[in-house]
């Protein structure tokens, strides 16, 4: 009798560490497929942001920020931020009752104002206006003087049509 018992305890104990060697080995192969599935996620994620840091590269060579020959025509006036002071200044503009005076158009919903702004260089701005219905850019090209007041003088300008 004791002969059985040590036989079925001997066939049980083989049969739990057979169950625990095959699931284990599927457990460890399920883990190294996700771990290759993350890895080639994690590469594919790392491409990604090096094409995005490649673009935003390419957007910011028509900035004022990254143009040091540009940024040289300030230098004397102190300024720590010309960008924002100009965008500031242009902004300005909005605040008068009405259209804004550097858009040709009149606002059909409301009063067309400025909403973004780009400082190309030294001389010209790109911005986006609208009424909150209709909308549209401009170019401007602006003057910085050396106490600080700022001309703005508009050279090209579209109104977006609606398309139903």
């Amino acid at each position: 009798m004791k002969k059985n018992i040590f036989l079925y305890l001997f066939v049980f104990v083989s049969l739990i560490l057979l169950y625990s060697l095959v699931n284990g080995n599927k457990i460890q192969n399920a883990n190294e497929a996700d771990i290759n599935k993350l890895k080639a996620e994690v590469k594919s994620l790392k491409d990604s942001v090096q094409k995005g840091e490649l673009r935003l590269l390419d957007m910011q060579y028509f900035s004022l920020e990254n143009n040091d020959d540009a940024l040289a025509y300030y230098d004397h006036l102190n300024l720590e931020l010309p960008t924002r002071y100009i965008e500031d200044k242009l902004l300005e503009t909005n605040e008068r009752k009405g259209d804004n005076p550097l858009i040709p158009y009149e606002g059909m919903e409301s009063d067309f104002k400025i909403n973004k702004i780009k400082v190309m260089n030294h001389r010209w701005i790109v911005a986006d206006f609208s009424d909150g219905q209709f909308w549209g850019d401009l170019i401007i090209k602006y003057e910085l003087k050396d106490d600080l007041s700022t001309d703005f003088t508009l050279l090209d300008h579209l109104l977006y049509t609606r398309s139903n």
